[in-house]
């Protein structure tokens, strides 16, 4: 595995994520924003941030695998959340979760969450991007 992921001392620990990557392989992949849309292009979950959470991690998943990768080589995770408040932590906790139990993994690398007021489509509430080390 090329990335170590680490919560360390002095740093408040979040069951969420963690706070370090360490990273020693050698081939970087980027993964762009990932929607919750289907393989058809079908929006998924309108309305339902969890839903739209647990296919933007299913489509992470697919993508890393096409590249020989899996959320245990993902060094940093972004997530672009719409009108997003603190109340909604629960729904994106139960999307993560809802996709770990599907990819069968926890994805805890370190995540950055930013509010955003708008995505390229008007009925995408996320978007979650990623960069993998692969040896």
């Amino acid at each position: 595995m090329a990335v170590t992921l680490q919560n360390p001392e002095g740093l408040a620990t979040v069951d969420l994520y963690r706070h370090l990557s360490v990273a020693t392989g050698s081939k970087l992949v980027f993964i762009a924003g990932q929607v919750a849309c289907d393989p058809d292009g079908v929006t998924i979950g309108k309305d339902d941030l969890a839903a739209q959470v647990e296919q933007c991690y299913i489509n992470i998943g697919t993508a890393l695998a096409a590249a020989g990768a899996t959320f245990h080589d993902v060094a940093k995770l972004t997530v672009y959340l719409v009108d997003w408040t603190p109340d909604k932590m629960p729904l994106l906790r139960e999307g993560i979760a809802r996709a770990a139990a599907k990819l069968g993994t926890l994805p805890t690398p370190p995540l950055t969450g930013v509010g955003v007021a708008a995505l390229a489509g008007p009925d995408l509430l996320v978007e979650v991007e990623a960069t993998a080390i692969i040896d």
